[in-house]
């Protein structure tokens, strides 16, 4: 009986020796895919970045691995630009877009140029003679890069699975406010969509009406800061946003955003988010739902 005793201890120890084993094997194999679908839950968002730059614009997209930069914010908050970058460790830019040539768009475009690897830079068909737009001129001759001319039509920007970007304007080739160069343009991911407008002002919103374009978005980037200048009723019902954000430094002396603007906006039961009030905003979009993180 004893000998019969110790052999099946023997046994039991060898089998709880296995099932251990197995037990480690199969709760690493566990952790393994938590982790790996996790990263596929991450893979399949789109993150939009409107960062607080003050009084300017800076919007960072990302998705499928690629990033887009429209516009790089004033050198006045050169610094809390750069870091907010840098805190995201970004190895590339695959796309970077100057709206415009106004030193609040571009300011650090010449910063972001040289500290960066940029796949592809577009910018509308227009030159200033400022120092920033020089100094952005330079940086992209010093890396090689041409500009490519953004405008209706331009359908090379692709930031792969389940994404869709279609430019509305520029429309011409000149304008006589620099602002209504900006590009007005349309990202999609899945069933969600976001309309960027940079400065476009009124007389942009009126021609993308007329050619009757769908304009319609769940978050709308407010035009110009929150210009009366800008996000007229007729286009502003036209694109019928659930979110509206706004671009804009605190205290700044033009009185963007505008009172009449913020009380059309309320009135249309839209949600605001200001870069003045709420600092950088994070909207995340997995394909059927917006949150903001």
């Amino acid at each position: 009986m004893i000998k019969h005793y110790r052999i099946n201890y023997k046994h039991s120890f060898l089998y709880l020796v296995i099932i251990l084993f197995f037990t480690l094997i199969t709760g690493y194999n566990i952790l393994l895919t938590s982790e790996d679908d996790s990263s596929q839950l991450q893979s399949n968002k789109m993150l939009v970045h409107y960062i607080d730059v003050g009084q300017g614009d800076c919007i960072l997209i990302q998705v499928n691995n690629k990033n887009l930069l429209i516009d790089s914010g004033p050198k006045s908050d050169k610094k809390k630009f750069l870091n907010y970058l840098n805190s995201l460790n970004l190895k590339k830019l695959d796309y970077v877009i100057a709206t415009h040539p106004h030193e609040d768009h571009i300011g650090n475009m010449a910063n972001v140029i040289n500290s960066y690897k940029i796949t592809d830079f577009y910018a509308p068909k227009i030159q200033s003679n400022t120092k920033t737009f020089e100094n952005m001129v330079d940086a992209l001759k010093s890396k090689k890069l041409k500009i490519n001319v953004i405008k209706r039509g331009t359908n090379t920007i692709n930031l792969g699975n389940n994404t869709r970007v279609t430019i509305f304007s520029p429309t011409k080739n000149d304008y006589e406010n620099l602002n209504n160069y900006s590009p007005v343009m349309k990202i999609e991911y899945g069933k969600t969509s976001f309309l960027f407008t940079g400065d476009a002002q009124n007389d942009i919103e009126k021609e993308l009406l007329s050619n009757n374009d769908d304009i319609s978005a769940d978050i709308l980037k407010i035009g110009h800061h929150g210009s009366s200048t800008s996000t007229s009723e007729n286009f502003l019902k036209k694109v019928n946003p659930s979110i509206g954000v706004i671009s804009v430094g605190e205290g700044n002396v033009y009185n963007h955003p505008n009172d009449d603007i913020l009380e059309r906006l309320k009135k249309n039961k839209i949600t605001i988010y200001r870069t003045d009030t709420n600092g950088t905003i994070i909207l995340s979009s997995n394909g059927k739902l917006i949150t903001k993180k």
